[in-house]
C-alpha cells in the first residue's frame, strides 16, 4: 500500500543540506546587508563566526579558525598548496573527494615521496599502515561512500608530520580528536544546513609553525596566502577575510551556530545524527533487498548514509524518481562516481520524524519497481 504520511520536509540532499528545524530567513539579523565586510559591523559578524565556532566545538587552546573562499574545497586547497612539500606525504582515499586530494598532490603539486593508500567505496584503507612522521591527508567522513574513520587512535600524539583532515561531513556530527588534527576543513552547507560558497579552516599551533617556517617552491594565488614576511596573517583568524564574503551567508551561519547551542551543543547534534542512523539501521536489518555500502558498522557514516539495493542502476533511478515525483525525498541518488544506490543525508538538521516518514515510502517505491520486472 502506498503510505499516506509524507515527510514535512522532503529535503534529504547531501549538500546543500536541509536548513535547521524552524528556519525562517526573514528572522535573520540582516543589519549587515549592504555594509562593507571591513566595516565594524561586518568585522564583528565575521569575528563571531570564527570565535563562536572555536567555542562551540571546544577547540584546544591555540587553535585558530578562519572563514575562507570556495567552500571546503577552497580550505583544503589553501592548506595543501601552502604547507605540503616539507616532508613526504601519505594521502588516504576511499571515495571521490579524497581521491581528488590525491590527484591534486600527485598530478598538480607533483610532490615527490607521496604514498597513496586507497580502498573501495564502503571500505577504508588499513590505518595501521599510515606513517604519521609524514604529512597525512585524509577525509574523516567519506561523503560519497558513507564510510568514515572510526576514531583517531591511529594518529600518535608524538607525530612528526601534520594531519590534514577534510571533515566537511563530520564536524558537528562526529567526535573529532582535535589534538590529533592539525588542519581541519569544512563547509557551512553540511551538518549545519548553512549556505554554500564559504569554507572554514582550522589550524593547530603545529600547522601555524609550518606556515611560518616553510616556503613552498611554487607561486601561491592571493586567496591562498596566509603569511606575510614569514609570519601568519593573524587578522585572517579574527574575521578579516581574504576576499569579500556573502554577509547574508555569514549571518545564516551565525544563526545555525545559535541553533546548535539551543539544542544542547555538539553532543546534542551528534546524538541527532546517531539517532537518525539507528532508525535506518533498524529498517535495513528487517529487509533483504537493501544494505549499507559500508557494511562494517564501525566505519559507517551517521550523516551521508549510502545504501545499495538489489536492483539494476536503471531500476534504482526509477525508485529515486518515484520518491521525488511524490514529493517525499529529493536529491537522494548516489554520487555520480559511486555505485548506484541511495544516499540519504541524516545530519543534525534532519528531523527524526521526517526520516521516519520517508522509510515506508522507500519500501513502497522498491516494491513498485521490483514488481514491474
Amino acid at each position: 500500500m502506498q503510505p499516506s504520511l509524507k515527510p514535512a520536509n522532503p529535503n534529504f540532499s547531501s549538500g546543500p543540506c536541509a536548513k535547521r528545524p524552524g528556519y525562517n530567513v526573514s528572522e535573520l539579523d540582516l543589519s549587515v546587508l549592504g555594509r562593507s565586510h571591513r566595516a565594524a559591523i561586518g568585522k564583528k559578524a565575521l569575528k563571531s563566526a570564527c570565535l563562536d565556532t572555536a567555542k562551540i566545538l571546544g577547540l584546544p587552546e591555540g587553535y585558530r579558525v578562519a572563514v575562507v573562499p570556495a567552500s571546503d574545497t577552497g580550505a583544503m586547497e589553501m592548506a595543501m598548496w601552502s604547507m605540503l612539500g616539507e616532508r613526504p606525504v601519505d594521502v588516504l582515499f576511499w571515495e571521490s573527494f579524497g581521491q581528488g586530494w590525491a590527484t591534486d598532490i600527485t598530478k598538480q603539486l607533483k610532490l615527490d615521496n607521496t604514498r597513496v593508500l586507497d580502498a573501495d567505496y564502503g571500505q577504508i584503507p588499513d590505518l595501521s599502515q599510515v606513517n604519521c612522521d609524514n604529512d597525512v591527508v585524509f577525509t574523516w567522513n567519506g561523503t560519497t561512500s558513507g564510510a568514515r574513520v572510526p576514531n583517531a587512535d591511529w594518529i600518535p600524539d608524538d607525530r612528526q608530520g601534520l594531519t590534514f583532515c577534510d571533515a566537511t561531513s563530520a564536524v558537528f556530527a562526529q567526535e573529532l580528536a582535535w589534538e590529533k588534527l592539525d588542519v581541519i576543513t569544512y563547509s557551512w552547507q553540511k551538518v549545519l544546513g548553512g549556505e554554500g560558497g564559504h569554507g572554514m579552516l582550522i589550524l593547530s599551533p603545529r600547522a601555524v609553525a609550518r606556515l611560518e617556517s616553510y616556503t613552498p617552491p611554487r607561486p601561491l594565488p592571493k586567496i591562498f596566502r596566509m603569511t606575510k614576511g614569514g609570519k601568519l596573517i593573524e587578522s585572517l583568524f579574527t574575521g578579516a577575510t581574504i576576499n569579500t564574503p556573502s554577509m547574508l551567508c555569514v549571518v545564516d551561519y551565525l544563526d545555525a551556530l545559535s541553533w546548535v547551542e539551543s539544542v544542547g551543543g555538539v553532543p546534542a547534534t551528534i546524538e541527532r545524527c546517531n539517532k537518525n542512523l539507528r532508525l535506518i539501521e533498524e529498517f535495513v536489518t528487517q529487509r533483504d533487498w537493501i544494505d549499507f555500502l559500508a557494511t562494517d558498522k564501525n566505519i559507517r557514516s551517521n550523516t551521508s548514509v549510502c545504501l545499495r539495493l538489489t536492483l539494476s542502476p536503471e531500476e534504482v533511478n526509477q525508485v529515486i524518481n518515484l520518491l521525488a515525483e511524490h514529493d517525499v525525498a529529493y536529491d537522494i541518488g548516489a554520487y555520480r562516481d559511486a555505485p548506484a544506490g541511495l544516499r540519504i543525508w541524516c545530519g543534525a538538521t534532519i528531523e527524526h520524524t521526517n526520516l521516519k516518514a520517508l522509510l515506508p515510502w522507500i519500501d513502497w517505491a522498491y516494491q513498485q519497481v521490483n514488481a514491474s520486472h
